[in-house]
C-alpha cells in the first residue's frame, strides 16, 4: 500500500486511539488517558502498519510480540486491540471495573498480553525473554517493546540494554515514548534527545531520533530497525503528553487524571473529533493486517527424565544435583532453556552450557534482567531455569512478584542459602528468600535435602504450571532417599517416627540433617522424636502436619536455615493453626558473622544440639489438651 493511502488511515486510528482511551478512562474514573494520547501514532503505526500477528489468535507462537513496559498506558494497548477486532470496542468502557480483564495495568489474563506490566523497568526485560525465544524456535517473529522516557531511570532498563546488546538481539525493536512529563514532574533529560540516544549506542543499540507524531517518520523508523543488523534497536520517539487535546498537550498535573464530565471531557472530544481527515480511498487497515504462517505442529510429549543415578551414603550437594537435574531434563525436552547471572559454576548450571548451548543464556551479573527474560521465555512456550546465589535473587524480587502476577511457568533456583554456606559471612547468606517467595499465593517453593529429591522435584517443577523457587544448599549432604522415592509438590517425607514420640521436628534442607542427628542422641537418651523433610515448604501438607502434630502430643518444633520471619515456622504454623498444636520455632534470629559451617548453624541456635534443647524442654510441658 502506497503510502498517500496509508497514512491518513492511520491517523485516522491513531485518533480513535485518543478518543477511546479517554473515554475508557472517563467511564473507569481513574487511569493515565495523557500517556496514552503521546504514544497513539506509535502504536497506530506498529499495529495496522508493522506487526504480523492475527487478532483472532493472538498467542500464535509466529506472531510479532508487543510488549508495553510502561502498562499505565493500558487503555490504549486495549484500544488497539479492539481496533484490530480481538473483541468489541464497548468492551473498553468497562476499563478497570472488578469484572473486566482490561485491569489498569496489563495481565495475562488477557490473550494478547505476554507478562504483567506497569511495575515500570520490566517490560523491556521481558521483551529480551521473547526475542531469545524466536532465536530458540528458530523464528523470524520480531519483538516491539514500547517504554516511557520517566522509566529509563530504572537500572533495569540498562540491565536490558547491555544483555539485548551482548546477545546480538537485532529482532528487538524498543520504543521510548519521550513525551518528558513523569508523574510528578518533568522527567530527567524532558527533550533532550541527544541525551538518550547517546546513551543507548553507548550500550550498544541502534539509536533512531524521530519525532513520535510524524507517521512517515515513524514508519522510516521501523523499517530501518527490522533491517538494521546484529544489535537491537532503539527508536527514541519526541512527543507530547496529552497530545491531541489543546489544553493537556505538554502540561503538567494531568498524569493519572482523567477527563472530567462537562466541558473537559466534551471540548476534548469535539477537538479530537475535528483531527480526522478523509483517506483518499476507503481502506480498512484492520483487515490489512499481515498473519503469520500457519502454526507449527505441536512438539511430541517428551520422553521420561532419566531417574537418579546416586547410592545411600553418597555425598552430593544438592546445588550440583541440580545441575545434573536440569540436564536430565533438557535431553528429554527442547523447550528446557537456562538462565546464568555470572554464577554457573557455583549453581551447577555450567552443566546444562555444556550440554545445551544453544539453550543457555548468560546475563552476567543482572539478576534483574534474568528473571524478566526467564518470564519473555517462559510466555512463549519455554520452560526456563534461572539460577543464582539466592541472597542475589532477592536484587529482583519485584520481578518475582511480577512473575506470580503474570502466572508464568519460570523456574528460580537459589543456591547457598543460609549460614550453612559458611565462611563468606552475611552479605551471601540468603535468609529471607524463603518469605520472599512464599508471600505470593502462587509460587511453589521446594527445599530438597539431598541430591535424589533434588532431581525429581526439578523434575516436578519444570511441569508445574506456575512459578518455582527451588532453594539449594552449597555444603555436601549425605543421600538418604531411594531412587524409587516419590515427591510431589504439597507433600512431605516422615523420616523418622514411633508410637511414643515425644515432639515432631519438621526440618528442610541443611536442617534435615541436624534434626536427624538430634533424632539419634534422644534415643541414645531413651526419648523418641517424629521427623519430618518439609520438602515442599509452598504448599505444605496441612493434613499431614496436623496428623503428625497431634500424635506427638500436639508439639512441632519447626528449625530452618532461614530467619524467623516468612520461612517453614511460618508456614507450618499457619498449616496447624486451626489446631491445639503448638509450633516452637528455631531460626536464625540475628545478622550472622562469618565461620565453618558447623560452627554457624550451632551459634545461631538450628544444631542438633539446639535441637535436642528444645526437644527437652517442650516435652517437659504439659502435653495440650491435658488437664
Amino acid at each position: 500500500m502506497d503510502r498517500a493511502s496509508l497514512i491518513p488511515g492511520l491517523q485516522n486510528i491513531a485518533t480513535r486511539l485518543r478518543i477511546d482511551s479517554i473515554r475508557a478512562t472517563f467511564e473507569a474514573g481513574s487511569g493515565h488517558p495523557t500517556s496514552c494520547c503521546s504514544a497513539a501514532d506509535l502504536v497506530s503505526a506498529l499495529f495496522f502498519a508493522e506487526m504480523r500477528f492475527d487478532p483472532k489468535d493472538p498467542k500464535h507462537p509466529l506472531s510479532d510480540r508487543f510488549i508495553l513496559s510502561k502498562g499505565h498506558a493500558a487503555p490504549l494497548l486495549y484500544a488497539a486491540w479492539a481496533e484490530a477486532g480481538a473483541f468489541d470496542r464497548s468492551e473498553l468502557l468497562t476499563l478497570r471495573q472488578i469484572g473486566s480483564d482490561l485491569e489498569g495495568h496489563p495481565t495475562p489474563r488477557l490473550p494478547f498480553v505476554d507478562v504483567a506490566t506497569g511495575s515500570l523497568g520490566q517490560g523491556i526485560c521481558a521483551a529480551i525473554g521473547t526475542a531469545l525465544n524466536a532465536r530458540r524456535i528458530h523464528s523470524d517473529y520480531r519483538t516491539y517493546c514500547l517504554i516511557g522516557d520517566g522509566e529509563t531511570a530504572e537500572g533495569s532498563v540498562w540491565e536490558a540494554a547491555n544483555s539485548a546488546s551482548m546477545a546480538g538481539l537485532d529482532n528487538l525493536c524498543g520504543i521510548t515514548d519521550v513525551n518528558a512529563l513523569g508523574q510528578s514532574r518533568p522527567t530527567m533529560w524532558q527533550h533532550e534527545m541527544e541525551q538518550f540516544a547517546v546513551r543507548w549506542r553507548a550500550f550498544g543499540w541502534h539509536a533512531i531520533v524521530i519525532d513520535g507524531h510524524d507517521l512517515n517518520a515513524i514508519l522510516d523508523a521501523y523499517a530501518e530497525a527490522r533491517a538494521t543488523r546484529g544489535r537491537p534497536t532503539m527508536i527514541l520517539a519526541r512527543t507530547i503528553k496529552g497530545k491531541g487535546v489543546s489544553f493537556t498537550e505538554g502540561n503538567e498535573g494531568w498524569h493519572g487524571r482523567p477527563l472530567k464530565k462537562g466541558e473537559e471531557l466534551d471540548r476534548a472530544l469535539a477537538e479530537l473529533q475535528k483531527q480526522f481527515v478523509p483517506a483518499p480511498v476507503s481502506i480498512n487497515l484492520p483487515q490489512q493486517i499481515t498473519r503469520p504462517p500457519a502454526r507449527p505442529e505441536p512438539p511430541p510429549a517428551p520422553e521420561a527424565v532419566a531417574p537418579p543415578s546416586y547410592k545411600t551414603g553418597d555425598q552430593v550437594a544438592t546445588r550440583e544435583a541440580y545441575g545434573t537435574a536440569i540436564v536430565k531434563l533438557g535431553e528429554v525436552d527442547p523447550i528446557v532453556v537456562a538462565l546464568d547471572a555470572d554464577v554457573k559454576n557455583s549453581t551447577f548450571s555450567e552443566k546444562f552450557e555444556k550440554a545445551f548451548p544453544d539453550r543457555f543464556y548468560q546475563n552476567f551479573i543482572a539478576e534483574q534482567v534474568m528473571i524478566g527474560a526467564a518470564m519473555g521465555l517462559a510466555a512463549r512456550g519455554a520452560i526456563p531455569f534461572a539460577s543464582t546465589f539466592a541472597c542475589f535473587l532477592t536484587r529482583a524480587a519485584d520481578f518475582v512478584r511480577m512473575a506470580a502476577i503474570s502466572n508464568v511457568g519460570i523456574k528460580m533456583a537459589g543456591s547457598h542459602a543460609g549460614v550453612s554456606i559458611g565462611e563468606d559471612g552475611p552479605s551471601q547468606m540468603a535468609l529471607e528468600d524463603l518469605a520472599m517467595c512464599r508471600a505470593q499465593p502462587n509460587i511453589a517453593v521446594l527445599y530438597p535435602c539431598d541430591a535424589v529429591s533434588t532431581e525429581r522435584l526439578v523434575a516436578l517443577a519444570a511441569y508445574h504450571p506456575g512459578p518455582v523457587y527451588i532453594r539449594t544448599s552449597r555444603p555436601k549432604t549425605p543421600v538418604i532417599y531411594s531412587v524409587d522415592d516419590v515427591f510431589t509438590i504439597g507433600g512431605l517425607k516422615v523420616l523418622r517416627e514411633s508410637p511414643k514420640d515425644v515432639a515432631t521436628v519438621v526440618a528442610a534442607g541443611v536442617t534435615v540433617f541436624e534434626a536427624l542427628k538430634a533424632y539419634d542422641q534422644l534415643k541414645a537418651a531413651g526419648s523418641a522424636i517424629r521427623v519430618i523433610d518439609l520438602y515442599s515448604v509452598a504448599p505444605v501438607d496441612e493434613q499431614a502436619l496436623v496428623a503428625a502434630g497431634k500424635a506427638t502430643g500436639g508439639r512441632i518444633i519447626t528449625v530452618e536455615d532461614h530467619y524467623a520471619a516468612g520461612g517453614i515456622g511460618d508456614g507450618v504454623a499457619q498449616a496447624v493453626s486451626q489446631t491445639d498444636i503448638q509450633v516452637h520455632r528455631m531460626a536464625v534470629r540475628e545478622i550472622p558473622r562469618s565461620g565453618k559451617p558447623e560452627e554457624l548453624l550451632d551459634r545461631f541456635g538450628i544444631s542438633a544440639k539446639h535441637i535436642v534443647d528444645a526437644v527437652r524442654a517442650v516435652a517437659g510441658r504439659r502435653p495440650v489438651g491435658a488437664h
